[in-house]
């Protein structure tokens, strides 16, 4: 495969289902226009981030994976040739739901990831709305090239952007819903962001892959909530961590970069670490603390 565009979505979602599919819709256009071939929407695009409360009768927001948004997005994959990236509040069957991220080519669905790493968190309440991942890390086959996708909270855990690398992926997406409580903001605010972009940018470079985070922006209270400011920032960084691109923090946006698999080559010739692991001596990263006498 050679070199192709990808496109990241940076969007204030609107607090109606309807009205956001089709913003989305309208973006991801606009991504193709742009250049794009492969397109990613933040993290569960379709909603205001609903998990900011406990709430039984949200779960009516979830849908299967052949639902409304699917079969809308793949509508627009193949009149515009590209690959989109949708994360779904999905429903598997009744009680199990899922933090879904739908790869969808110009031909149709090449594969689904669920998400792993469940947080739970003041105004991040994601275990009661989702069941963990059950599919493993994974990388899809597009026209363009492999791409790997994770979700999120899962963009701090180096496993899984290891396992993914491991795949074949030759860039990680992670769709995204981050920001920050307004009471922590002008006190933690910089240091909270500037983690969030220098750990994955880790993966970057202990992988040798591109990394694209995609986030949204804007302000959302559902009520009886504080709030959460989305901090936008969506980024790309290269196979040695170098920022290829950067969104604004506060506004609408397409950002687009190229991913070039010669670079991923001429990095890991230059820095192999996937030749130098020991995985002969790594039985413990699979405990959870190595405490055993």
């Amino acid at each position: 495969m050679g070199k192709f565009n990808i496109g990241l979505v940076q969007m204030a979602v609107p607090d109606d289902t309807d009205k956001s599919l089709a913003k989305a819709v309208e973006m991801v256009e606009q991504a193709a226009t742009m250049g794009a071939n492969v397109i990613c929407l933040p993290e569960l695009f379709r909603t205001h981030y609903f998990c900011q409360r406990e709430d039984s009768s949200l779960f009516d927001l979830a849908e299967p994976v052949d639902g409304p948004s699917v079969k809308a997005l793949s509508k627009s994959a193949a009149r515009l040739g590209v690959t989109v990236i949708a994360s779904l509040f999905e429903k598997r069957a009744p009680g199990l739901y899922h933090n879904t991220a739908a790869v969808i080519n110009p031909d149709g669905l090449a594969g689904i990831y669920r998400k792993t790493h469940i947080p739970d968190d003041p105004g991040f309440y994601e275990k009661y709305y989702f069941t963990p991942g059950d599919l493993g890390f994974r990388a899809f086959d597009t026209p363009f090239g492999r791409i790997g996708v994770l979700v999120c909270w899962d963009q701090w855990y180096p496993e899984a952007a290891r396992l993914t690398a491991l795949n074949g992926a030759s860039v990680i997406f992670y769709p995204t819903a981050i920001g920050w409580h307004p009471s922590e903001k002008e006190r933690f605010g910089e240091a909270q962001k500037d983690a969030w972009r220098t750990v994955q940018r880790g993966h970057a470079i202990a992988n040798g892959v591109y990394v694209a985070a995609v986030n949204r922006v804007g302000f959302e209270q559902p009520q009886g909530t504080a709030g959460l400011e989305f901090w936008g920032g969506s980024f790309v960084a290269g196979p040695f961590g170098a920022l290829i691109t950067e969104a604004s923090s506060d506004h609408n946006g397409v950002v687009i970069a190229q991913i070039d698999p010669a670079r991923i080559e001429e990095t890991r010739r230059n820095w192999p670490f996937l030749r130098d692991r020991r995985t002969d001596i790594y039985d413990g990263v699979t405990e959870k603390f190595l405490d055993k006498p």
